[in-house]
């Protein structure tokens, strides 16, 4: 069609610069939770499918040419209900239409031309996407030496991606077709094809690049209605697609912003379209660098975020960081600060339990807070991403110890003494401490929670670090705010003493671990030495207990044990991480999406499971359900290809991978059945039998 200056055609209406303006403006926002599997990699290892596509892919050509003309072909799409396609860039996740034509000598074919998408978030990820029937366009011209009355044979190979909210599946079909050389009816459904294409601009626009965002300036006639508006940009590698974005009138300038991605490159140009929502159409653009207004009177835009979204991720993580409290490194500390009030302590103790949730929640709102920022630099990392650090892992592994040898009571801690408290000092301390060491580990409700927080609003995302927090702290606050539940406690006796000296052995049990930890990400010479700092650290803690035994101040050498604690871990030497070793049962292989391509390729049912050394639960499904002889059994059986991805240290390639999964650490575990069946996310926490019982029909 010809270029118009701003009059175009709609499926249902006509729109020309003069239509009146309707002030209406509605902000549509979709958002739904569930599982994404992304396929890209899927596709260059499609095998032979004997299943029919779930896009139904037809070519047709919109009636007969003259000889050296152009007609128009097109390639109809119709996806099953709850299945839809992708548009030429198909957002944050997807794969879009691609062709390889075979044509007669001298015939050739122009670029794809696409319809107006629509935008659908599964999991954070914005998808330019068609959930209904549409056609791609493609000129078809053909030779000038071809004869009137012929027909001439052209075929396509076609692939696509079609997709559900749960899963993706590589389709493909070689089409064919017919052109008559000479004159005739023509197909009218491709007008309303035609009327479906966003309307070309016959003026260019400008961009400009700002540190964080994206700015377009399109010429838009103040009277054009725009109701609901979003920017589709064929230029890939520029925008976060998800972002939210804003719209300014100023006189006939439409200015666009988009939040610009983590990384991005110089573009001599921008491309793509701007979508009037509902069933208003769009217009086709390009944009040169150049000057873009500031200012003018905001009108509307688009976000991937929703109310029940941020409800569901909020309760997420509030339940999440309520079972952290039965954690081996939380428990402890807990049970003694209850214990501290069964003592008598209590005539403080509303406003002990306000500062001990302070403390989680600050803790956990300045891990979230940095995890986030390393991510919007561009940075791979997922919750828990501080056990990724041989620094972090070094301080936790000293703490760990100094917690135990207060437990067996070589000296006393006043903010975990059961005897006394340190006040709201010492809770807010404790707090602090216990949201720490509580965090290595998604358990069931959180990692949904931790994955929605990756992908939305940094204010939203903090809501949910705080839930996550205000729920660790649940237990303590209770007690704090309700006598009864208070009473409930054991009376004090001789018995809690006893008690606080078990409790050292979970807390060194942790130690322990993170001893392991620590030469899994840093090698036997950094846990020598590590080993070594804290043997002079428990020296330094004795000689305090023996202080305080005495009534004596003991500041000063407070002061040295800390300045060994610091000096341990400044002075480590280099990290040389240990190379993980996976000989279990299973004969498992490391995980890549290459790998998983290529079972999947072979028709072999995979199971995937993504672990961490420092993980607990992860550690816990291992060995009640993953290492056993009846999996193993089961799975030689059926042939079943085991791939691990070990997330003990920081690997952008699994983190990227979990974060297409709507995780934001581990474990996660996948079941893909054989023959290219649709995978499963299995739960959190697995029963023995459950992994046994997946290869069965």
């Amino acid at each position: 069609m010809a270029p118009l200056a701003l009059s175009f055609k709609g499926p249902f209406w006509t729109f020309a610069p003069d239509m009146p303006i309707s002030e209406a403006v509605r902000i549509n926002i979709l958002r739904t939770i569930a599982m994404f599997v992304t396929a890209l990699l899927l596709l260059a290892f499609t095998p032979a499918r004997a299943a029919p596509n779930h896009v139904q892919a037809t070519l047709l050509a919109e009636g007969p040419v003259e000889p050296g003309g152009t007609v128009t072909l097109a390639l109809l799409m119709q996806p099953e209900k709850g299945w839809h396609g992708y548009w030429s860039n198909p957002g944050d996740a997807g794969y879009g239409l691609t062709l390889d034509w075979t044509l007669p000598q001298g015939a050739s074919t122009g670029a794809m031309q696409f319809p107006v998408p629509q935008t659908l978030v599964i999991q954070g990820l914005m998808n330019h996407v068609y959930e209904h029937d549409y056609a791609v366009l493609v000129p078809f011209t053909v030779p000038v030496g071809a004869v009137q009355g012929t027909t001439l044979p052209i075929s396509v190979k076609a692939q696509w991606l079609a997709c559900t909210d749960a899963i993706c599946v590589p389709e493909r079909a070689e089409l064919q077709g017919t052109v008559t050389i000479g004159t005739g009816a023509k197909d009218a459904r491709f007008e309303d094809w035609r009327a479906a294409l966003p309307a070309p601009l016959n003026r260019a626009g400008t961009f400009a690049l700002d540190p964080k965002a994206l700015r377009i300036a399109l010429p838009f006639p103040a009277s054009a209605p725009l109701d609901a508006p979003h920017l589709f940009l064929s230029t890939e590698g520029l925008a976060n697609y998800g972002a939210l974005q804003r719209f300014f009138r100023d006189g006939d300038t439409l200015i666009v912003e988009v939040p610009l991605a983590a990384s991005t490159t110089p573009a001599q140009k921008v491309e793509g379209l701007l979508a009037m929502g509902k069933d208003a159409g769009g217009i086709a653009f390009t944009a040169a660098p150049g000057t873009v207004p500031s200012g003018g009177e905001e009108v509307g835009g688009t976000a991937a975020f929703s109310a029940s979204t941020l409800g569901l991720a909020l309760l997420g993580a509030f339940f999440g960081g309520l079972i952290l409290n039965i954690m081996p490194c939380v428990f402890p500390i807990l049970s003694l600060k209850a214990l501290a009030l069964a003592r008598g302590n209590s005539h403080n103790a509303r406003s002990e339990g306000l500062a001990y949730t302070a403390g989680v929640v600050l803790a956990c709102l300045l891990l979230g807070g940095v995890m986030l920022a390393l991510r919007a630099g561009g940075e791979q990392v997922g919750w828990a991403f501080q056990l990724q650090e041989p620094g972090v892992v070094a301080v936790l592994l000293l703490l760990a110890v100094a917690i135990t040898a207060n437990l067996l009571g070589l000296y006393e801690l006043p903010g975990l003494s059961v005897e006394r408290g340190a006040g709201s000092s010492g809770a807010f301390g404790t707090g602090l401490l216990a949201a720490f060491v509580a965090t290595p580990c998604t358990g069931p409700f959180m990692a949904a929670a931790m994955g929605a927080a990756l992908v939305l609003p940094v204010w939203a995302a903090l809501g949910v670090f705080a839930a996550l927090g205000l729920g660790l702290a649940l237990p303590f606050l209770l007690l704090g705010f309700v006598p009864a539940l208070r009473r409930l406690l054991p009376k004090p006796g001789g018995w809690m003493e006893r008690f606080r000296r078990w409790m050292a052995l979970p807390m060194g049990l942790t130690a322990l671990a993170l001893g392991w930890l620590a030469w899994r990400v840093g090698g036997g010479t950094f846990l020598a030495f590590l080993v070594a700092t804290a043997i002079v650290l428990i020296g330094a803690l004795a000689a305090i207990g023996v202080t305080q035994r005495k009534g004596q101040p003991v500041t000063l050498l407070m002061g040295v044990a800390a300045l060994i604690m610091a000096g341990g871990v400044f002075g480590l030497p280099p990290a040389q991480p240990t190379a993980a070793a996976h000989s279990g049962l299973l004969a498992s292989k490391p995980f890549s999406e290459a790998a998983l391509a290529q079972a999947r390729k072979d028709g072999k049912p995979v199971f995937a499971y993504f672990t961490a050394d420092w993980c607990l639960s992860c550690k816990v499904n291992e060995g009640t359900s993953i290492e056993r002889e009846s999996t193993k059994a089961a799975f030689e059986k059926a042939g079943v290809v085991v791939l691990v991805g070990d997330w003990t240290r920081r690997d952008p390639a699994i983190t990227k991978f979990l974060t297409t999964q709507g995780a934001a650490g581990v474990p996660l575990y996948l079941w893909y059945p054989a023959g290219g069946s649709e995978p499963r996310q299995l739960p959190q926490v697995l029963t023995p039998d459950l992994l046994a019982e997946l290869p069965k029909p």
